[in-house]
Parts: C-alpha cells; structure tokens; sequence
C-alpha cells in the first residue's frame, strides 16, 4: 500500500531511497573506521584527490566541497597531516596559498578503501537504484535506458 498525498507525493518510496542511501553511508562509515580513520576524513582524503585537473585543493575548497566550515576544514587537515596522510605546500604562482595534496601513505589508504567502497556500492547498486526509480516514478524507464537489475 503506498501512502501518498494528493499532490502525488509517495512518502514510503522517498523514505525507503533515504534508507538505502543511509545504510550505504553507514557502512561507508564502518569501513573508514576499521581504516583507522574518521569518516570526515576518509571524504577529506577522496574530496582532494577526486577535484577536477583545473581546481586547486585548497582548506578552502575542500570546506566547500565537504559543507563544512573552514575552521573545521583547518582541524581536520592538520589531523589527517599528523596521521601523514596529507601534506600541505605553497602555491607556485600564489605564495599566499596553500595547496593539499595527500601523501603516498595516503594514496595507498584511499586506493584501498576505495576498492572496499566499490564493492560496497555493487552490494547496495540494485536497492539503491530501484528506490530512486520507484521515487522518481520511472521505474520501467531507467531499467531500461541503463540496464538497471530489478
């Protein structure tokens, strides 16, 4: 039975796709932390290595890109360069900046947990795909058009 208001909104569909996407992040979540890392830093790590060639990783941006402040973006850098996952330099044009760039100790640990990730996601892709279908009410569309499995 689907419960959905006048205007069409299907409220089960919407909170069976927020689930799927939350026990995706929550094993996201577990498997930064048997990493030995706190998830925030876990998506510090992959935010700056997965920037596009023509955005500099600065505290800056990856504040933007975790939604956070910079002052917290400043703390968890400094964390994750403690843990000699992250280095920090002068900008070549800009000394006034600072770019990011992760350590060869942090390349390895990203390269693993994004493997783990992966697989996580191959687990997750059918659920997740079926529940933003259901969601997007174009099930039998996007099934067909990317060869979603049902």
């Amino acid at each position: 039975m689907k419960t959905s208001t006048t205007s069409g909104v299907d409220y089960q569909a919407l909170a069976k796709f927020r689930f799927e996407i939350r026990r995706f992040l929550s094993a996201s979540e577990q498997i930064a932390r048997a990493a030995g890392l706190e998830p925030q830093q876990h998506q510090a790590l992959l935010a700056i290595k997965g920037l596009p060639p023509q955005r500099a990783a600065t505290v800056g941006v990856l504040a933007e890109r975790l939604l956070i402040q910079h002052h917290s973006a400043v703390e968890l850098v400094n964390r994750l360069q403690t843990k000699g996952l992250l280095k920090r330099a002068r900008g070549a044009s800009d000394r006034r900046s600072v770019l990011l760039s992760l350590t060869s100790e942090g390349e390895k640990l990203l390269n693993k947990l994004v493997l783990t990730h992966r697989a996580e996601l191959r687990t997750a892709r059918a659920k997740l795909l079926r529940s933003l279908e259901t969601v997007m009410g174009r099930r039998s569309d996007l099934g067909k058009t990317h060869g979603a499995s049902n």
